[in-house]
């Protein structure tokens, strides 16, 4: 990894000389969620080339972060943390309590791309909160200039979540309108429900007993009920684009 260094004899710079590569930590925090194989951290990264992802993993290899397994049977490659990644967690999670507390809510969440968040969302529902049957979410999003404003949530008990930019073929049960800043505020605990419904900013409609549950089946981030983290509200105009209920074309299952 080319750079050029600090300078300075001490642990903390070097440290940064060892992270500071944009991506460095992302990806290190995709292996931490679990991610092993090549597309889903590039999907739980974000805008990420494969090159430059490729690239990072291969350093992070070379520095004692990163173990590539290959298994020999179908040739598939997993990427797994060494114990050196491993003690790097609690300093991440530091971090990341730190920006909570001290990164202004709007420039913590406006580099969140749709796309990403909705693959995110895959591990933000608690089934335990959820009815014993198949619920169908609709998330509608009033950002400006998306490859796709509309995703379908297919939620069955005991199955992984399936988020899909096609109409799954399913009734909706509930219908989420909102835009990216305002739902990743609530995922990340930075404002709530209540809040971006009382400010406009969220529209539910459809079952009433998923509506008034909301906030027991979608998980937020546990970083906002540490003590001393503040739920920072997320103050902006409104969108361009008003929120509303409308039919919308299939799309594309995502990819």
């Amino acid at each position: 990894m080319s750079r050029k260094p600090y300078g300075m004899i001490c642990p903390i710079t070097r440290a940064c000389e060892i992270l500071e590569p944009r991506w460095t930590i992302p990806i290190l925090c995709g292996l931490w969620a679990g991610c092993t194989k090549f597309n889903d951290l590039r999907r739980e990264v974000g805008s990420i080339s494969p090159a430059l992802l490729s690239r990072r993993l291969k350093e992070l290899e070379a520095m004692g972060f990163v173990e590539r397994v290959i298994d020999p049977s179908s040739g598939s490659i997993d990427y797994i943390r060494t114990e050196a990644a491993v003690a790097l967690e609690p300093a991440l999670e530091a971090l990341a309590r730190w920006a909570q507390c001290h990164i202004e809510a709007e420039a913590a969440l406006c580099t969140a791309t749709v796309s990403n968040l909705m693959w995110k969302m895959r591990d933000c529902f608690r089934e335990e909160e959820l009815p014993r049957r198949r619920v169908v979410l609709q998330f509608r999003f009033s950002d400006p200039d998306l490859d796709y404003d509309v995703y379908w949530a297919v939620l069955k008990p005991g199955m992984p979540p399936e988020i899909c930019t096609s109409i799954p073929g399913y009734e909706v049960d509930l219908f989420i309108e909102t835009d990216k800043t305002s739902l990743l505020g609530i995922l990340l605990g930075r404002t709530s429900v209540e809040r971006e419904r009382a400010a406009g900013q969220l529209y539910l409609s459809g079952d009433a007993a998923l509506s008034r549950t909301i906030h027991r089946w979608l998980k937020t981030s546990d970083y906002a009920r540490f003590e001393g983290i503040q739920m920072l509200p997320v103050e902006r105009p409104r969108p361009s684009t008003p929120l509303r209920s409308e039919v919308v074309p299939a799309r594309r299952i995502l990819a």
